[in-house]
């Protein structure tokens, strides 16, 4: 399997959403980026406060052109109770995202160790957080991967970086494979 590296095609990557259609990588066409937020799930008590956050500014990103979605391993009942339990008004919520598909994107994927702090049993096996930045030519521009749930990146920062690369066609970064 390919390494995700800048400026390189990313996975395909398609879930279903909570509004009854199917989020694809491969059919969206942003004027700037696709924002792809991948979440732990119900369980995660620190995703509900990070998704409520870009929930409340998700305006912002698309007067940047960028479309967003936040995405997890959850089984639909679960995506349509952080939906409803989280107040996430407009945030789209994609579900059922597969663990090879997880490992292909390079996300960390932990095992459950039992009931969370909000009461929520963890699931067997769960990708940890991630946050993905795709060019409309479904290129990798950024990519922040997370082996905790803790210390993501901030939504209000990720708006002025934006502002930044908007502003001076900054270009990805990081492409340069590693030597072996």
């Amino acid at each position: 399997m390919a390494e995700l590296m800048p400026r390189r095609p990313v996975p395909t990557l398609a879930v279903p959403t909570t509004a009854g259609d199917t989020w694809s990588i491969t059919d969206r066409r942003p004027d700037h980026f696709s924002m792809i937020v991948v979440y732990r799930g119900l369980h995660c008590p620190i995703c509900r406060g990070y998704l409520k956050d870009l929930d409340d500014k998700l305006d912002h990103f698309v007067q940047r052109g960028v479309d967003v979605i936040a995405v997890s391993a959850d089984p639909a009942e679960r995506a349509d109770a952080a939906k409803r339990d989280w107040q996430l008004e407009r945030l789209t919520l994609g579900y059922g995202l597969g663990l090879d598909t997880a490992r292909a994107w390079g996300l960390f994927v932990s095992a459950g160790i039992g009931t969370t702090s909000n009461g929520v049993d963890e699931p067997a096996q769960f990708p940890e957080p991630g946050l993905f930045l795709v060019k409309p030519d479904a290129t990798l521009y950024f990519a922040s991967v997370q082996s905790m749930p803790f210390a993501r990146p901030d939504f209000a920062e990720m708006l002025k970086a934006l502002d930044f690369v908007l502003e001076r066609d900054y270009p990805a970064r990081g492409e340069l494979a590693q030597a072996a």
